[in-house]
C-alpha cells in the first residue's frame, strides 16, 4: 500500500506544481511562460524521484507504468493499482488548485491547466504529437532506470530534464500531457473542450508508451 500512496502523493505534487505554474503565471502565451511551465513539470519529477523513488519508483504517470508493464518490469495487477492511485493523486492536485483559484482574486489565462489542442492543431496533429513525445519521454525513463544499463542515481535528473525538453516543444501544440493522469484531473474541472478531447490525452500517451516499451526491448536485447 505504501507504493500506491507514494504514487498518489507524487502525482498530486506534479499536477499541483506543473498545472499551478500555468495557472498562476498567466498560462503559456510567451516563450518565458512556456519555459517556466516546462521547468515546473520537470523539477516536480526530479523532486519526487528523489523523494518517493525508493518506495514506488516514482512513475507518477500511467504511461510510464504501462511501459514498465509491457517491458516486463512489473505485473499487470500492480500496474493497474499504480494507475488508479495516480489518477486519484491528479484529482487531489486539481482539487487543491480549484480551491485556490476559487478563493484568490486574480486574472487567469487558465484556471485548471487542462490540455487541449491549440488553435490550428487538429485532432490528428495533437494525437501524433502526444504519441511521439510520450514515446521519447517513456523511452528515456526505461533507458535511465534499466537495472544494468541505466543511469543509477542520476536517473531522476535525466528524466526530469527530458520532461522539460518535451514540454518546451509540445506545450504550443497541446499544452503537453504525455501523462493521462495529469490530463484527467484538470479536464474534469475544466469541462468543455478539455473534457471532450480528454480521450486523446489518454489514448495517445498510452500508445506512445507501448511503442517505447517495444523499442526498448529491442534495443536492450542481448545480442
Amino acid at each position: 500500500m505504501k507504493k500506491y500512496l507514494a504514487e498518489m502523493i507524487g502525482t498530486m505534487v506534479l499536477v499541483l506544481m506543473g498545472c499551478g505554474s500555468a495557472i498562476f503565471n498567466g498560462g503559456c502565451g510567451t516563450p518565458a511562460q512556456v519555459l517556466m511551465v516546462a521547468m515546473a513539470f520537470g523539477l516536480s519529477v526530479v523532486a519526487m524521484a528523489y523523494t518517493i523513488g525508493g518506495t514506488s519508483g516514482c512513475h507518477i504517470n500511467p504511461a510510464i507504468t504501462l511501459g514498465c508493464m509491457l517491458s516486463g518490469r512489473m505485473k499487470s495487477k500492480e500496474g493497474l493499482m499504480y494507475m488508479l492511485f495516480q489518477v486519484i493523486g491528479a484529482l487531489i492536485g486539481s482539487t487543491i488548485l480549484w480551491i485556490l483559484t476559487s478563493n484568490i482574486d486574480m486574472e487567469y489565462a487558465t484556471t485548471t491547466g487542462a490540455n487541449s489542442c491549440a488553435p490550428g492543431v487538429g485532432i490528428a496533429g495533437g494525437l501524433i504529437a502526444e504519441i511521439v513525445f510520450t514515446f521519447v519521454f517513456v523511452l528515456v525513463v526505461l533507458g535511465t532506470t534499466d537495472a544494468k544499463k541505466g543511469a543509477g542515481n542520476f536517473a531522476g535528473l535525466a528524466i526530469g530534464l527530458s520532461l522539460v525538453l518535451v514540454h518546451i516543444v509540445c506545450i504550443p501544440l497541446t499544452g503537453t500531457s504525455v501523462n493521462p493522469a495529469r490530463s484527467i484531473g484538470p479536464a474534469l474541472f475544466a469541462g468543455g473542450e478539455a473534457l471532450s478531447q480528454l480521450w486523446l490525452f489518454i489514448v495517445a500517451p498510452l500508445i506512445g508508451a507501448a511503442l517505447s516499451a517495444g523499442v526498448w526491448k529491442m534495443v536492450a536485447e542481448k545480442e
